[in-house]
């Protein structure tokens, strides 16, 4: 601390910086001088002010009339001012929030850039469209045209079947209609009706059932087919004993491993037909099937959010005999002949699970080669699908 000239002690630094706080706060509240303007329009009006209470004359007790004000609204006052101001902010409120909104906006359509384009292109429209449009009548005779291809769009966990024709379909078993039974070859109506509706039970049991297509045997399934036809128990047998190439448990059985995939929801989508026809021999008929399956999955490792599906077509011949004329188990199948067409999966693995393909895959594997094919084209059996080597799909 410094001391003045007569020895007493002087006044610190601190005590300095607080007087200088004091000083300029108080000069912060001190009234601002008027401009030179602002002094020249007011004497002005104040001149118009006398010079108007002159010519009007004294007043009723001989005192001149107060002259009337002429200033600008708060020229003097202040709160016309202090409203503009107000006003001034709230506009700049508007417009701060404004560009808070355009600006999320925008990061809105960088980080999904779809929402703007696909409204742009229709795709919205299009896919709201399939959306709210009805399920489509059963399958009843072969069709003659292939769904429309629509917009190609990629499923969702939300939304497994978007983008595909299935979205129309039926969903699990209500998508496998059994005919109205009738005598057919020689066989009585209500052996038909037991093989039409035991024929559901085989395909619900074989591509639907969850244990089944977890991997685990299908008892019920098997169960359905008559013992004395010894071939089909055998190779099966094998099949899941070993599988290979040349004995494959998904030529009868839709499969896949809970290690490698998981099924998105619970919905598979099925369309198809079934029908009765005269067999190959007297007192015979003949109950064939043909089905498509449409399995939505994601991978348990990998994206959780990258969705693939996968299609399965199955045409198989049940037969059903006069049991007067010919062996046979009462009330079980023969499982005469079969076929399958798989989309979607790899073609150089034989475990007997279905691998299909992901959006987040890398690029490998056997190259795809021919024409694609559509999986949802209907229109063909499965003899007149490329059967040799690993072909393309045009959608999945």
């Amino acid at each position: 601390m410094a001391q003045q000239d007569d020895g007493r002690p002087g006044i610190s630094d601190e005590e300095w910086a607080r007087f200088g706080e004091q000083v300029a706060a108080e000069a912060a509240d001190a009234p601002k001088e008027p401009s030179a303007r602002a002094r020249m329009v007011t004497e002005r009006l104040r001149r118009e002010d006398e010079e108007r209470a002159a010519a009007a004359g004294r007043g009723r007790f001989g005192r001149r009339p107060k002259p009337r004000r002429n200033d600008p609204p708060g020229w003097r006052t202040g709160p016309a001012w202090q409203e503009m101001e107000a006003r001034g902010r709230g506009r700049r409120r508007l417009k701060a929030t404004a560009a808070i909104v355009l600006i999320a906006g925008l990061a809105l359509v960088a980080l999904r850039p779809e929402l703007v384009i696909d409204r742009l292109t229709g795709k919205t429209a299009a896919r709201q469209d399939a959306k709210s449009a009805a399920p489509l009548p059963g399958e009843s005779v072969r069709p003659t045209a292939a769904p429309s291809q629509g917009y190609p769009d990629r499923p969702t966990l939300k939304e497994p079947f978007r983008g595909s024709p299935a979205l129309q379909w039926a969903d699990g078993a209500a998508g496998i209609e059994v005919p109205q039974a009738e005598s057919v070859g020689g066989v009585s109506k209500e052996s038909v009706a037991d093989a039409l509706a035991k024929a559901k039970q085989f395909l619900v049991a074989a591509n639907l059932d969850p244990a089944t297509l977890r991997g685990e045997r299908p008892a019920a399934a098997l169960a359905l087919l008559d013992p004395r036809d010894e071939k089909t128990s055998k190779e099966v047998a094998a099949a899941y004993e070993k599988p290979a190439e040349d004995q494959d448990p998904l030529d009868w059985f839709t499969r896949y491993d809970p290690a490698e995939l998981k099924p998105v929801g619970d919905v598979v989508k099925v369309r198809g037909r079934m029908w009765v026809e005269p067999g190959a021999e007297p007192g015979q008929a003949a109950v064939k099937v043909d089905y498509s399956f449409v399995y939505p999955f994601v991978k348990v490792k990998g994206n959780p959010e990258d969705v693939a599906r996968t299609i399965v077509r199955r045409e198989a011949t049940f037969t059903v005999a006069d049991l007067r004329k010919w062996q046979g188990t009462p009330g079980k199948l023969w499982l005469y002949r079969f076929q399958r067409d798989i989309a979607n999966s790899a073609c150089d693995r034989y475990d007997g699970y279905l691998h299909p393909s992901f959006f987040s895959d890398p690029v490998g594997g056997p190259a795809p080669s021919g024409t694609p094919v559509d999986p949802y084209d209907r229109t063909k059996g499965i003899d007149a699908l490329p059967q040799e080597g690993c072909g393309t799909v045009s959608r999945s």
